[in-house]
C-alpha cells in the first residue's frame, strides 16, 4: 500500500491572533505547516481525487482570517475544516508558528501543533 503526502510548508499570513488586546490590535506574522497523507485512489492525473492545494490555501486563509485569543483554537478549526474536505485522510499533522511573540527576550516563534490520525480500525 502507498501512502502519498500532499501539503503546503511556509504559507505565511499576517493575522490578529493573540490572547491579549494589544495583540488582536497590531497583529503578528504567523507561518502555516500543512501535511496530509491519504491512501491514492482513482485516476492519475485527476484533481478530484487527491488533494488541492488551492483548497488547502483557501481553508487557511479563511481560518487565519478570523481573529482568535489562542492558537488551539484557530489550529482545532483549521484540522475540522480539512478533515471535512477531505474525508479519506489517514493523517494531518499542522503547526502554527507565531513569529516574535511578544515576550522578555528573543524568542523567533511561538509554536501550536495539532495531529490527526485515523484510528486503524475505522
Amino acid at each position: 500500500m502507498f501512502i502519498q503526502k500532499v501539503g503546503l510548508k511556509g504559507v505565511k499570513f499576517y493575522a490578529f491572533h493573540g490572547y491579549y488586546p494589544e495583540e488582536q490590535l497590531i497583529g503578528s506574522d504567523f507561518i502555516i505547516d500543512l501535511e496530509l497523507c491519504f491512501t491514492p485512489y482513482g485516476e492519475r492525473e485527476c484533481l478530484d481525487q487527491t488533494v488541492n492545494y488551492e483548497e488547502l490555501n483557501e481553508i487557511l486563509r479563511t481560518r487565519m482570517a478570523i481573529p482568535q485569543k489562542l492558537l488551539e483554537s484557530v489550529a482545532k478549526d483549521i484540522m475540522a475544516d480539512v478533515l471535512k474536505r477531505y474525508n479519506f485522510l489517514l493523517k494531518v499533522d499542522l503547526n502554527i508558528y507565531k513569529c516574535s511573540p511578544p515576550m522578555p527576550g528573543q524568542v523567533g516563534q511561538s509554536v501550536v501543533g495539532l495531529q490527526y490520525q485515523k484510528n486503524q480500525h475505522s
